[in-house]
């Protein structure tokens, strides 16, 4: 839905634009996370979420683009591959690895020779890229926005997660565009095709809401695990969207195992399961169903993790989701919260 010139949103949606032109932030709604947004043609303010976030320098953020954006502007090349997968999920959570253009800065890219693009389908997202390319001079405007938390903590699905996560910056620091809660919940599938010259790819660099199935029934052939020469894409780090509580992902067996060894000392616990056992009245447990729709689970996972973390909870045991195709994002992201603990 296009916003009312008069609105509160179209306010608060050029004030956005204005900040972002100024190399100033903007915390920004899409429907897989809340992105912490900032020019990707300014370094500076490249630089600042990279300070902000905490985030290394080498560890490349996704610039959005618009519906309506020139991706040759952005990038050196835009393989037929790329446009058959822009025509099935764009908009949509699917990110492409590409080669760069030269003038795009290399710090979107952690000084890499690729580039990252996504175009997002959550509707105040694209109003914002609207409004914000409509400010620049070539009306090409990107925003490098990697998820709106500090570097490898729980990503955020609200705008509440997002204040909390920085509440140490005031709005002239920091403003927060209000979107509702993110429908998807995780972050993008993201596809390398910055190589195909070189005979390598496609490529699934990080799996999302997108399947490589999905993918496969595009391009006709699925696309490969990352390689040494992969480039380096967010959210691929072994450990990453962690809680501050210990978590420990445990099969049903092994998780019931640790609940009746607890040691008296240790405080209340959170589980996580997928069915709640028939004798669930445990002192110092407390039970929390999960989904058995990989959908729904994914949606509700980061809201769910900031919950628990506030829970005063000594720690977190997730129950091992399925281990089958339907459930690969959800295991990746899972995998590497409890890998920040082993």
């Amino acid at each position: 839905m296009t916003p009312s010139p008069h609105s509160d949103m179209a306010r608060a949606l050029r004030l956005a634009a204005e900040r972002l032109a100024a190399g100033g932030l903007v915390a920004f709604p899409t429907e897989t996370v809340y992105g912490l947004g900032g020019d990707a043609e300014n370094p500076d303010a490249i630089a600042q979420i990279y300070a902000v976030k905490g985030r290394p320098s080498s560890h490349p953020v996704i610039v959005h683009v618009s519906p309506e954006a020139d991706l040759g502007y952005w990038a050196r090349a835009v393989p037929a591959e790329a446009r058959a997968l822009m025509q099935a999920f764009w908009p949509g959570p699917l990110t492409l690895i590409l080669p760069r253009a030269h003038h795009v800065p290399a710090a979107v890219s952690g000084g890499q020779d690729s580039v990252g693009l996504r175009c997002p389908s959550h509707p105040v997202a694209q109003a914002l890229l609207r409004e914000f390319a409509a400010l620049k001079p070539n009306g090409q405007g990107g925003v490098a926005g990697p998820s709106a938390n500090k570097f490898g903590q729980v990503s955020s699905t609200q705008a509440a997660h997002v204040r909390a996560e920085f509440s140490e910056l005031s709005e002239a620091e920091l403003f927060v565009l209000e979107g509702g809660p993110s429908e998807v919940g995780i972050e993008s599938t993201i596809v390398d095709l910055s190589r195909l010259d070189l005979g390598v790819g496609p490529v699934l660099l990080r799996p999302g809401h997108i399947s490589s199935e999905q993918i496969a029934a595009v391009l006709g052939r699925e696309p490969g695990r990352p390689d040494a020469a992969a480039p380096r894409v967010s959210g691929s780090l072994k450990a990453h969207y962690a809680p501050h509580t210990p978590l420990q992902l445990l099969s049903k067996e092994a998780l019931m195992r640790e609940l009746a060894q607890l040691a008296l000392h240790e405080g209340k616990v959170a589980a996580v399961v997928f069915q709640v056992p028939e004798d669930s009245a445990w002192s110092r447990v407390d039970w929390h169903l999960a989904s058995v729709d990989p959908d729904v689970y994914a949606r509700d996972l980061y809201a769910l993790l900031r919950r628990l973390d506030v829970g005063g909870y000594a720690r977190i045991l997730l129950e091992q989701p399925p281990r089958n195709s339907l459930w690969r994002a959800v295991n990746d992201r899972v995998g590497r919260a409890a890998a920040a603990f082993e």
